[in-house]
């Protein structure tokens, strides 16, 4: 029996070697497949919500389906059209960046009195003499223009999956036994009543996010602002982390924007709090119903997928991480795991054999 158990932590191991493998060299076809299948979740809650508006949702659900669809392929088009076209002027006023965080430094080292020994020159040249802006945000926005391509093949995903959808118990019914259709059907239900939800609900806080953060970058004349509010916006679907990054890119270049350590401050300060009263306010009332995962597994979710996929992995890595943990869950052999990945453990879906009377719907 220990000869058993340790043969089957090997294959384990093993197994999961194999997949964080596969995960890696197929990233280009599995993130977007992976993003689709996501954003098909949204979607779907978006059809839901539209449906029970009084004039609008005695349409036909063809008819929900395609205007949802159109209204996500146009924001998506309106986002890669905001980063390219921030990308070209960001170039453009890397050499105005510049020059304005070197009359910064010449003016904080003259309010200290520093002009000899060390010399300026040698203090220049080894402080913003080192930084090339035109280099470095050529590297940094460069990855976002090379996801044009993904970002296609994501919206394509997303358009047949989201036709498909009505089709899948007819699928399920058809492929598997029985007991077994019926359990798959109760698992993909249950991930879309809690993914779904969250996703929705947590897409709706960052558009108020997003829409929060421009007024302040537009109200303080920062550079690009509608372009950093995107940011902002899509970063916060990180836990944790994720709304400190998106915040730092815009106070980070201001300064470079202004040479002003006081509008750089407001425009921290102002940011930090719309982040505050988002997250401790506004998201607490707006998302009821929690996907139940223990904070340390999203650290380490994140740490994981972000390794693997990098910021696209990030930002995936919460609904990724439930998705397994609700699988887990349905099967008694490994509901250990999901026990061991939630929060709390009466709120861990519980096993249940399939009702052989139940029907698909």
């Amino acid at each position: 029996m220990p000869n058993a158990r340790l043969f089957n932590l090997v294959l384990g191991l093993a197994l999961a070697i194999m997949i964080g493998w596969l995960l890696v060299i197929g990233k280009n076809i599995l993130l977007p497949v992976f993003t689709a299948v996501i954003s098909v979740y949204i979607l779907n809650s978006c059809v839901s919500a539209i449906s029970r508006q009084p004039v609008v949702g005695r349409l036909p659900a063809w008819a929900l389906r395609v205007i949802v669809l159109l209204a996500f392929t146009a924001v998506i088009l309106g986002i890669v059209l905001v980063v390219s076209t921030t990308v070209n002027q960001l170039l453009n006023v890397a050499p105005t960046y510049q020059e304005n965080l070197e009359g910064l430094l010449t003016r904080a080292t003259t309010y200290v009195g520093i002009r000899t020994n060390p010399t300026w020159e040698e203090i220049r040249a080894a402080t913003v003499g080192r930084v090339d802006m035109q280099a470095l945000l050529a590297g940094l926005l460069g990855s976002l223009t090379s996801i044009g391509g993904a970002i296609f093949l994501v919206v394509v995903y997303a358009g047949f999956l989201f036709s498909e959808r009505g089709s899948l118990p007819k699928k399920l019914e058809a492929a598997l036994p029985r007991g077994r259709a019926i359990r798959a059907f109760e698992i993909l239900t249950d991930i879309n009543a809690r993914i779904g939800d969250y996703l929705a609900v947590k897409t709706l806080i960052n558009v108020i996010l997003g829409v929060i953060s421009y007024l302040i970058l537009w109200g303080m004349n920062v550079d690009f602002a509608l372009f950093w509010a995107v940011v902002i916006g899509l970063m916060n679907y990180i836990p944790y982390v994720g709304s400190l990054i998106g915040v730092a890119f815009p106070v980070v270049l201001s300064l470079a924007q202004f040479g002003s350590v006081a509008t750089t401050l407001a425009l921290g300060a102002l940011l930090t709090i719309a982040q505050t009263y988002v997250g401790n306010v506004l998201e607490p009332r707006m998302i009821g119903r929690q996907l139940n995962l223990s904070p340390f597994v999203v650290l380490l979710a994140l740490s994981i997928w972000a390794t693997l996929w990098g910021v696209p992995g990030a930002i995936l890595a919460v609904p990724m991480t439930s998705m397994i943990a609700i699988i887990c869950a349905a099967f008694p052999a490994t509901r250990f795991i999901a026990i061991m990945l939630s929060e709390k453990i009466g709120d861990t879906p519980v096993d249940r054999s399939a009702d052989p009377n139940k029907t698909l719907p």
